[in-house]
């Protein structure tokens, strides 16, 4: 299946799907990235990535670019992206990371990855 980036402005709310242990990620970015693709994937588990598109959003009137990971299991991530981060997601939180200021590179994917959540959780973008 061909995964397709579509231009259209984000108005709606994301539907999160956490609590107890799962919790949820925002990445904020530049404009450049609009339409990459940026992957998470546990620390400790290089093999398994977990995926999703940066979009432009409206948020209170705020136009912003991030990637939405709709459900985390709860744990230490590493964001696949140069400069690589790690980020701790909380059990019924959203975790956020804002890039919005800093040249983000995303590396080419090998597309051995999950979109949008880890498999068993709903709520996939």
């Amino acid at each position: 299946m061909v995964e397709q980036y579509s231009e259209r402005i984000h108005t709606e709310h994301a539907v999160l799907d956490i609590g107890q242990d799962v919790g949820a990620l925002v990445i904020y970015t530049g404009k450049e990235l609009l339409g990459k693709e940026i992957e998470v994937s546990l620390k400790g588990n290089d093999t398994k990535k977990i995926h999703t598109a940066i979009h432009e959003r409206k948020v209170n009137g705020r136009t912003v670019f991030a990637g939405v990971f709709l459900a985390l299991v709860a744990g230490d991530y590493i964001i696949r992206a140069l400069p690589s981060r790690e980020v701790t997601i909380t059990g019924g939180h959203v975790t956020e990371v804002d890039w919005s200021d800093i040249e983000v590179h995303i590396p080419a994917s090998d597309h051995h990855h999950t979109h949008g959540s880890l498999p068993g959780i709903n709520g996939q973008e």
